[in-house]
């Protein structure tokens, strides 16, 4: 995670699952503690679970609370997933 002014930037590369969980609470607590837009990248990731896609979902419903949540470089894998579930179209994408 990146606080830059202005904004916060989680970062995720690699796996994401529930080995994640103690980073995804701060990343989490941090960003409403913060209250300013954020930006989950997931450039990086090369699988997820349903635990990182549960944390994905945190995320957005953070969004759909008032906080500015922006979705960078999902890949495949997430998509799919997100399409599965009906909810892909909820995750805003930045380029």
């Amino acid at each position: 995670m990146v606080e830059e002014p202005g904004r916060t930037v989680v970062l995720l590369a690699g796996e994401i699952d529930v080995a994640l969980r103690a980073h995804a609470s701060l990343a989490l607590s941090t960003a409403l503690r913060r209250d300013l837009p954020v930006v989950v990248d997931a450039a990086g990731v090369t699988f997820a679970d349903s635990g990182g896609i549960a944390f994905l979902i945190q995320f957005r419903a953070l969004g759909s609370e008032g906080l500015d949540v922006t979705f960078r470089a999902l890949p495949p894998a997430i998509v799919d997933v997100l399409d599965i579930l009906g909810v892909r179209d909820e995750f805003a994408c930045a380029a």
